[in-house]
C-alpha cells in the first residue's frame, strides 16, 4: 500500500515536470527558432542555435503523448506507429543534441586556436551541411530503438515498450550518445580554457560560456539516467530492480526537462537575443494592439461625410 501511493506520488511529480517542459520546451524553442531564423543574422552560430532548438522543439512536441499515457497510469492509446515514433524522437533528440554540441564545441575550440583558419573556413554554408550530416548520423543511430519499439498488453492495459531487452542498446546509448562526445567536449573546453586565458578576449569568452552551459545543463541532466541505466544493467542486487521502478521516472523526467532549459539560458547570457526576442516581442504587440486600418478608414470617411451633411444643413438653415 506505501508502495502505491508512492509510485502515484512520483507519477505526480512526473507528470508535473513533464508539463513543465513541454510548456516551456514549446514556448521558448519556438521563439529561439523564430528568433534565430527571422530575426537574426544568418551566422555560423545562429545556424548551431536553430537547429538545437529545431531538435528540443520537435521532442517537446510529441511530449504530450508521453504526458496523457502517464496520467492514464501508462496506459498507450496511440497505437504502434506513434509507440515507435514517440520512441524515436526521444532518443533522437538524445544523439542530436549531444551531437551538435560536440560540433559546436570543435567549432569554438577551432576557431579559437586556428583563427586564420576560421576567417577562411567557418562560413555558413559549410555549417549547415554539418548539421544535415549530424541530423542523419542521429536518425540512423535512433532507428534501432524504434524498431524494437512495440505496443505489449500487460494488466488489463496497453503498454508502449522494447520488445526485446538487450544490453548492446543501453550501452550504445551511453558510449556513442554520452561517453564519448563528452570526452571530445570535455578536451575542446580545456583547450579553449588555455587559449582564452593566455588572450583574454571577452566576447569569445562570452560566447563560450553560452556553450558551455548548455553542454553542463545537458550533462546534469542526462547523466543521472545513463548511470542509473548502466547500474540496473550489471547490478546483480534484486532490490535495484525495485528502485528502478521508483528511481527511473524521475530520472527519465530530469532527462526530459533539458530540451526546455536551453532558451532560458538563452534569455539569461545573450544579450543579441535579449534584444531581438525584445524587438519582436513589441511589434507582435503592436500589430496586435493598433486599430485595424479599414476601421480607422472607415471611421474618416464617416466624420468627413457627417462634417459635409452638418455643413449643408448650416448653409440651407433660414436666417
Amino acid at each position: 500500500e506505501d508502495l502505491g501511493l508512492l509510485l502515484t506520488n512520483i507519477r505526480i511529480v512526473s507528470l508535473f515536470v513533464y508539463s513543465v517542459a513541454f510548456v516551456f520546451g514549446i514556448l521558448g524553442n519556438g521563439a529561439v527558432i523564430y528568433v534565430t531564423a527571422c530575426r537574426m543574422k544568418r551566422t555560423v552560430n545562429s545556424v548551431w542555435y536553430l537547429n538545437l532548438a529545431l531538435a528540443d522543439f520537435l521532442f517537446t512536441a510529441f511530449l504530450i503523448f508521453t504526458i496523457i499515457s502517464v496520467f492514464r497510469e501508462h496506459h498507450w492509446q496511440f497505437g504502434e506507429f506513434m509507440c515507435k515514433l514517440n520512441s524515436f524522437m526521444c532518443v533522437f533528440n538524445m544523439f542530436a543534441s549531444i551531437f551538435l554540441l560536440t560540433v559546436i564545441s570543435l567549432d569554438r575550440c577551432l576557431s579559437i586556436w586556428v583563427v586564420v583558419w576560421a576567417q577562411n573556413k567557418r562560413t555558413v554554408r559549410k555549417a549547415q551541411v554539418t548539421c544535415a550530416v549530424v541530423w542523419i548520423t542521429a536518425v540512423v543511430c535512433s532507428l534501432p530503438y524504434a524498431h524494437f519499439r512495440k505496443v505489449q498488453e500487460e494488466d488489463m492495459k496497453t503498454h508502449c515498450a522494447y520488445s526485446v531487452q538487450h544490453s548492446f542498446f543501453d550501452i550504445f546509448r551511453f558510449v556513442v550518445g554520452f561517453l564519448i562526445p563528452f570526452i571530445v567536449i570535455l578536451v575542446s573546453y580545456v583547450a579553449i580554457g588555455v587559449r582564452v586565458s593566455r588572450l583574454q578576449r571577452a566576447g569569445k569568452n562570452r560566447s563560450c560560456r553560452i556553450i558551455f552551459s548548455i553542454v553542463v545543463a545537458f550533462f546534469l541532466c542526462w547523466c543521472p539516467f545513463h548511470v542509473f541505466t548502466l547500474i540496473q544493467l550489471y547490478s546483480t542486487n534484486p532490490n535495484v530492480e525495485n528502485t528502478a521502478h521508483i528511481v527511473g521516472p524521475l530520472l527519465a523526467a530530469l532527462a526530459f526537462l533539458n530540451s526546455s532549459l536551453n532558451p532560458i539560458l538563452y534569455v539569461f547570457m545573450c544579450e543579441e537575443f535579449q534584444r531581438k526576442l525584445k524587438s519582436s516581442i513589441c511589434l507582435v504587440l503592436e500589430s496586435a494592439l493598433a486599430e485595424d486600418r479599414l476601421s480607422i478608414s472607415s471611421h474618416r470617411t464617416l466624420s468627413s461625410q457627417f462634417s459635409r451633411m452638418t455643413q449643408r444643413s448650416n448653409s440651407t438653415a433660414p436666417a
